[in-house]
C-alpha cells in the first residue's frame, strides 16, 4: 500500500488485523471508510489549494471537488 494511502488509513483509524498471503488485510466500519474518502478528497483539495494561480480559481477548483464528493469543510 501507497504510504500516503497509507497513513490516511490511520488517520481514519482503520486496522490491519489480518492477513491475505502475504499482505494485511484492512477491516474497515462503515464510518472509518467514510472518514478515508473524506481524507482523500480534503487531501486533494488542500494540494489544488496550495497551487501558485490565481486565488479565486483554485479556491473555485477546491470547492468543486469537495462539493461533487459531498464532503464539506
Amino acid at each position: 500500500m501507497n504510504q500516503r494511502i497509507k497513513e490516511l488509513a490511520e488517520q481514519a483509524k482503520a486496522e490491519s488485523n489480518q492477513w491475505l498471503g502475504s499482505k494485511p488485510a484492512i477491516t474497515v466500519t462503515h464510518d472509518e471508510l467514510e472518514r478515508f474518502g473524506e481524507l482523500i478528497v480534503e487531501k486533494c483539495a488542500g494540494i489544488i489549494e496550495s497551487q501558485d494561480v490565481d486565488p479565486s480559481f483554485k479556491l473555485r477548483m477546491s470547492w468543486a471537488v469537495k462539493q461533487y464528493f459531498g464532503v464539506e469543510s
